[in-house]
């Protein structure tokens, strides 16, 4: 089964671009090192793709049912999409590139579920409000219980990093969970990938994202949107991870770019809107637009041409 390679193509892309909302503000405020965060972020998303991640496997194939050759074109396009917008240094979402290609294939072969579609789209607006909600309340919360700790600076200090270490596993694990079914769910079904093997081959490969092209995009989330300090951060991964699972437990893959955004957004919020990149956030926006149109289209044009050369 060849086809494979594209959802591991897709895999890889997805560790290397979401690598960042998992650490990225803990390795921008030099609270952790990347190939520290790097180790346990691969380690992490693959426990959760193989303990939970088959819950969102269904979605997908309710959305529409694709053929082998189709889900190939699926991953390629989303691949695509999301290595383009991963060189740009944009924090995207692979879900949205993913949900594009599936659209354009259902219209161009008549079976597409929009029932499925609207609620995923819920969902995704959904996001990004869950993180910053969360992050604001968090932000007021564990300061007022760190606050009655009456640690000193050097104890402040190590006692944040050790929790932003727990956290980004926790994180990592809910990104594994959330988001295998973005790269081999397509693949599952009669004659294809079981759940197990699918959650299998896509933990494995968005580890090995994380590993070799991860650093890419960090700067942006943890800099370039809110400057973040070791509490902010901690505050913002923790956000975005319980956004993130609490969509993995009711099986809807959604976006951890969203909810590490919606995460940072809250933080900016407390802290002021001039403390906010509004011109970086503008173009993160665009680009969470941008993601499932250039998707979308790039898998019509795509599966015209293999059509007409046989290959569908």
């Amino acid at each position: 089964m060849w086809q494979i390679i594209s959802a591991v193509f897709l895999g890889w892309s997805l560790g290397a671009n979401h690598t960042a909302n998992v650490f990225g503000t803990a390795v921008a405020s030099r609270m952790i090192r990347f190939w520290t965060a790097a180790i346990v972020c691969a380690v992490f998303v693959l426990l959760g793709a193989l303990l939970q991640g088959q819950a969102g496997m269904a979605t997908y194939r309710a959305m529409a049912g694709v053929s082998l050759n189709a889900a190939f074109l699926v991953a390629l396009c989303s691949a695509l999409t999301i290595t383009l917008m991963t060189y740009l240094k944009f924090p995207v979402s692979v879900s949205q590139a993913v949900v594009g290609s599936l659209v354009s294939i259902g219209l161009l072969e008549g079976n597409f579920h929009w029932e499925v579609l609207v609620k995923v789209v819920i969902c995704w607006i959904g996001t990004p409000l869950g993180g910053m909600i969360f992050a604001i309340i968090l932000y007021f919360l564990v300061g007022k219980f760190m606050n009655g700790l009456n640690l000193n600076l050097f104890q402040h200090d190590r006692y944040l990093r050790w929790c932003l270490m727990v956290v980004g596993g926790y994180g990592a694990y809910a990104l594994g969970a959330n988001n295998v079914a973005n790269v081999t769910g397509t693949f599952t079904g009669p004659g294809m990938l079981t759940p197990f093997h699918a959650c299998l081959i896509g933990g494995l490969s968005i580890g090995f994202g994380v590993l070799t092209y991860g650093k890419k995009v960090i700067m942006t989330v943890g800099k370039e949107i809110v400057r973040l300090d070791g509490y902010t951060a901690f505050i913002v991964i923790l956000a975005e991870a319980i956004t993130v699972h609490i969509y993995a437990g009711i099986g809807v893959p959604v976006s951890t770019s969203q909810a590490v955004v919606g995460g940072v957004m809250g933080i900016g919020l407390v802290k002021g809107v001039s403390t906010v990149n509004l011109k970086r956030l503008y173009q993160i926006f665009y680009a969470w637009i941008g993601t499932p149109a250039i998707s979308f289209t790039i898998t019509f044009l795509l599966y015209l041409m293999f059509s007409r050369l046989g290959l569908l």
